[in-house]
């Protein structure tokens, strides 16, 4: 049965509030640590960071339920002025329970308010990724490929059609190639008078298969995995084979295959998780070897599935000990530093991890430039409050949902929960967030978009910026996405409906009333 008004407990309501809004304050007061370590311009967003995760201990549907009846904002869309919100319902409670109270309006109207908030993050935005120049303030990211080192007349093109951050991933080919793509940039913004920011990824100690042995003639060679089938990972670099059976059907070996960093064998244990190749493979650890340990292959497809050589492995459930950037990595961050105004941290787990970043930049004479935290692995979306307190020592940063790797560490049954919660959090400290990987990555390979691209990149415009893939529709698929976010900007702002004039509505009404 519905909650009828009569049956609401005005008192107990404002009994509830005032509790909640106390625990904020007092926990504000008690972490003021964290506070005083973020650049001042990021102190507000850190406290409402703080109230949010606060308010988000409680289970609230039961006072959201009677909100709504009386006509009161339920706290729903509170993220940006958690206290603020409360602390007007909470005189909006009283006003109806009868109490007098001296201009109720004056004190509803605290420092950060819904306007502030959008201002903050919008402040923040721009901050990070360059003014904006669309009404919703979304960004577009292009992922550059090999070519376009050598194709100027591409990115002038991708500019001119609506790219504001060139993304570079310097897993993919050398400090040349990168160079001459950040210099295209820099030519064509100044050109068409046009800002576009220049994004660099660290490849991160990302986990793969090493190389696997060929079978006859085969460029590509494989081992077909079925469910039930065990696998040995190897700690020495050893050439990959599948498993042997002999011709009366008796098992003579298993497959194994070796890994990219076999520091991973310290710190795994019986029972984990393993997913090969972004999940089309999953598994668990059952033995463990002095140089190995066994998987055995716990879902797949029907008809199994080919692991070949430099496929990613994720472990979901290890807490793995790895140094926060490679050797690679701190090679490349030099280059970074004199060619990026952004730097994307792959992989980054927990908060000493953005401490070690962000003590490199210093000694390279950038504490300037933007970070990016890559949101993939379980770990890391576990740790995001405090990384985003930590990050907020840097003067610009913002947040990836790299729903690929993460997907496959958190399971695709629960993706769509998880980026909603980022989001939240993200809009809760006025930080900007890039929704990445396959937006309209069908249109950008093939030329043609499906109908589920189409409603995911209608939804990425609750983000603040949105990340297309390389292909060769590019340009395509950059345009569409242009003109989408636009559209959506006239009927949404992050989770909140925007109530412009409805055209179906007008038709109705015209009909009627001729």
């Amino acid at each position: 049965m519905p909650l009828q008004p009569s049956a609401i407990d005005l008192q107990a309501l404002i009994r509830d509030i005032s509790r909640i809004i106390a625990d904020l304050e007092g926990r504000e007061q008690t972490y003021r640590d964290l506070l005083d370590r973020v650049q001042p311009h990021y102190l507000e967003s850190a406290r409402n960071l703080l109230h949010y995760l606060t308010l988000r201990t409680y289970d609230l549907r039961s006072i959201q339920s009677q909100l709504s009846t009386l006509a009161i904002s339920s706290i729903g869309h509170s993220e940006g002025y958690t206290l603020t919100n409360l602390t007007n319902i909470l005189l909006m409670l009283r006003l109806l329970n009868g109490e007098e109270i001296l201009n109720p309006l004056d004190q509803m109207c605290l420092p950060l308010n819904y306007r502030r908030s959008r201002e903050q993050l919008t402040e923040n935005t721009a901050r990070l990724l360059g003014e904006c120049t669309r009404e919703n303030c979304t960004k577009i990211m292009v992922t550059f490929s090999t070519d376009i080192a050598d194709d100027y007349d591409l990115v002038r093109e991708l500019i001119h059609v609506g790219m504001d951050v060139a993304r570079i991933n310097t897993a993919h080919d050398g400090p040349e190639e990168w160079r001459r793509m950040a210099g295209h940039v820099r030519r064509a913004s100044a050109e068409l008078g046009r800002p576009c920011m220049v994004y660099m990824d660290l490849a991160g100690p990302k986990l793969r298969t090493g190389p696997v042995r060929p079978v006859k003639d085969d460029d590509r060679p494989y081992i077909r995995l079925f469910k039930g089938d065990r696998i040995e990972l190897m700690r020495k670099k050893v050439m990959g084979r599948p498993g042997q059976v002999s011709a009366n059907g008796r098992k003579v070996s298993t497959a194994r295959i070796s890994t990219t960093i076999p520091e991973i064998f310290d710190d795994v244990q019986i029972g984990e998780a393993v997913c090969f190749d972004d999940g089309k493979i999953r598994g668990k650890v059952v033995e463990i070897r002095p140089k190995s340990f066994m998987v055995e292959v716990t879902s797949t497809n029907f008809n199994g599935a080919k692991l070949r050589a430099d496929k990613g492995i994720n472990f979901p459930d290890t807490h793995i000990h790895l140094p926060p950037l490679t050797e690679t990595d701190l090679e490349h961050l030099e280059i970074i530093a004199s060619l990026a105004d952004v730097v994307g941290y792959s992989f980054v787990r927990k908060p000493s991890d953005v401490e070690f970043l962000l003590n490199r930049l210093r000694l390279l004479g950038r504490p300037d430039i933007g970070l990016t935290l890559k949101i993939e692995t379980k770990e890391a979306f576990e740790n995001l409050p405090m990384l985003l307190f930590t990050a907020m020592q840097c003067p610009r940063i913002g947040v990836m949902i790299a729903r690929g790797d993460l997907a496959v560490e958190i399971g695709y049954e629960r993706i769509a929960e998880v980026q909603e919660e980022i989001l939240w959090i993200c809009e809760a400290a006025h930080i900007p967030d890039i929704w990445a990987t396959q937006v309209l990555d069908k249109l950008a390979r093939k030329g043609i978009a499906t109908r589920a691209e189409i409603t995911d990149a209608a939804m990425s415009s609750r983000a603040e910026c949105v990340m297309l893939n390389k292909g060769p529709h590019i340009v395509e698929a950059v345009t569409i996405l242009d003109d989408i976010v636009r559209r959506m900007a006239h009927h949404q702002f992050k989770r909140k409906s925007r109530l412009r004039p409805l055209g179906v509505a007008k038709q109705f009404w015209g009909k009627m009333l001729v």
